[in-house]
């Protein structure tokens, strides 16, 4: 099995794995193709439960033996709800040492030997994808997705759409850049990827290099902390330097939710309050300091120069 997705995901993980290969069926093995929050959420259960070994990159270890945590999410890109609320996504470490084993240096997967995995560093300094020559079918993880991410409606309605990874939590444009060249150089004939829907030959062929030729345009945000100035990470997987957050965003972050704080608690005044013109003039004022807050981030939230000063809140 590849990823475990969200912790909250794992008695819909071992009920599809009864559904399709019979009651009492555990995979061999588990390969990770990173340790974020929303591929290791079900790890630690479905190890212990099953009994299984975990494969990982030798620089994703730290973050899967409690070792190190990633570098900070930047929520000031992708102009969506999904990064806007990045900077609560746990990036810290877990630890499933004991099954944890690190995939062998030849490129092989243990466990499935039409298959070989390719480092495509980038979105995490340890990240795989994997590859089955034979008939085509890539695994890319979060090297590059079909769907944009950092949006709540795209997420929802999963629309196809080939993006490079998600830019919230990709700390190293120009390794993520030279993943997604390598990954679109195989010619897949099926890709799947971390986010959205699979995409099939000639579609899915072409899309991937139109994001591989314009990767700078299409795959990564305009601005951003990481975008000038990558993380740095050592032979091990630990970041070394990490830059210095961007102050703006941050900063009209939190005027945006202290004026949505307050025009909650105001327009909730309204229900304590007797006659109807001071309800109105209430519920006015709430509202209003509430809008000022989506006002604060849709005026200033950036986004790829692919979709060039697009607000906030038509991203949502």
């Amino acid at each position: 099995m590849v990823d475990t997705g969200l912790k909250s995901t794992a008695t819909k993980v071992k009920d599809l794995v009864a559904e399709v290969f019979g009651k009492g069926s555990v995979p061999k093995a588990i390969i990770m193709t990173h340790g974020h929050f929303d591929h290791r959420g079900s790890l630690i259960e479905l190890a212990q439960e099953w009994s299984v070994p975990v494969y990982c990159h030798h620089q994703e270890l730290p973050y899967l033996t409690g070792e190190a945590s990633y570098p900070p999410a930047d929520p000031s890109v992708g102009g969506g709800m999904m990064s806007l609320l990045s900077f609560t996504y746990p990036r810290g470490p877990i630890n499933v040492e004991s099954s944890l084993k690190e995939l062998p240096a030849d490129g092989s997967v243990p466990q499935l030997e039409d298959w070989r995995w390719i480092h495509t560093p980038g979105h995490t300094p340890g990240h795989i994808s994997l590859f089955r020559e034979k008939d085509g079918v890539l695994i890319a993880g979060d090297a590059f997705v079909t769907t944009m991410q950092e949006s709540v409606l795209a997420v929802a309605t999963q629309k196809r759409f080939v993006c490079g990874p998600p830019k919230y939590f990709t700390p190293d444009w120009g390794s993520a850049a030279r993943s997604v060249r390598e990954l679109a150089a195989l010619e897949p004939n099926v890709v799947a990827t971390g986010h959205g829907r699979a995409m099939y030959g000639e579609e899915a062929r072409k899309e991937l290099h139109k994001l591989a030729r314009n990767f700078w345009k299409l795959g990564m945000p305009a601005t951003g902390r990481y975008v000038k100035e990558a993380a740095a990470f050592n032979e091990d997987g630990i970041a070394t330097h990490i830059p210095k957050p961007k102050g703006t965003m941050l900063k009209k972050i939190a005027v945006a939710a202290a004026l949505f704080a307050i025009g909650y608690i105001i327009s909730k005044q309204k229900t304590h309050t007797s006659g109807f013109v001071k309800k109105k003039l209430v519920d006015q004022i709430g509202g209003s300091l509430k809008s000022s807050a989506w006002a604060t981030l849709g005026a200033t939230a950036a986004a790829s120069s692919a979709l060039p000063a697009i607000p906030l809140i038509p991203a949502i």
